[in-house]
């Protein structure tokens, strides 16, 4: 499970990837990145020259900051709108999403916990099967299903229960990741995430993650490259701690 914190590198070294991650998918990424750089500066010193005086000074000053700052949003949006556009529609979409939460106090993994109607180890197989991804932060434990609907459901109700048994009082929230009604969009599961309301302390998150990875995962065949963990908690235990 990929939950141990991310090695620390340089910030341009990051945008570097970043960078050519998201060309790979926008290819006019650079173009728009360099429209919004000179557009910003543009205004900013004509907004000077048109004052006058020391806000010339001033707007030369902040028009290259501010220049590469338009850059880096133009690039953060069109990465999220360009990765999401790959995204749609294929297998295991969910857990790219939770890719990245790790910085903002969740624990999760791009590995489903639970996968029902898979009927080989390659990809094609996949294409009917339902899972489950598992999102833990101080709101609790959220379970993301994908997949047919109603053996989606199925297969997170069967999840709900394994955690309520060994983790009562831990909130427990189920949810269907799509496009049809009462489902969240795959592009909305990150945001949807950080904007819960906490419940657990970050003391009390920790003890929980380390009581799911010392819990036993799924047995059942499972595609090749797919490492499905655990799922499952006791916060009355916790709470004995």
């Amino acid at each position: 499970m990929s939950e141990q914190p991310e090695k620390k590198t340089g910030r341009i070294a990051q945008a570097r990837q970043a960078y050519s991650a998201i060309k790979s998918l926008d290819p006019k990424l650079g173009w728009w990145m360099l429209f919004a750089a000179l557009g910003t500066a543009a205004l900013l010193l004509a907004g000077g020259f048109l004052l006058g005086g020391w806000w010339r000074w001033y707007a030369a000053l902040v028009a290259i900051p501010s220049a590469l700052l338009a850059a880096v949003i133009v690039m953060n949006r069109r990465g999220n709108t360009a990765m999401y556009k790959a995204l749609d529609g294929q297998v295991g979409a969910t857990g790219a999403t939770l890719t990245g939460l790790g910085r903002r106090g969740w624990y999760a993994a791009q590995e489903p916990v639970a996968l029902e109607g898979a009927r080989g180890t390659r990809p094609s197989d996949m294409v009917d099967a339902a899972m489950v991804f598992r999102a833990l932060g101080r709101p609790g434990v959220v379970l993301l299903g994908e997949g047919p609907p109603a053996r989606v459901n199925k297969l997170l109700k069967q999840e709900e229960k394994k955690v309520a048994r060994v983790a009562p009082g831990v909130p427990v929230h189920l949810w269907v990741v799509g496009d049809g009604e009462g489902q969240v969009p795959v592009k909305k599961v990150a945001s949807k995430l950080t904007r819960m309301r906490p419940v657990l302390t970050k003391a009390e998150t920790a003890v929980v993650n380390k009581r799911l990875k010392s819990l036993g995962g799924m047995r059942p065949p499972i595609p090749k490259g797919v490492d499905p963990t655990r799922a499952r908690v006791d916060r009355k235990a916790m709470r004995g701690k």
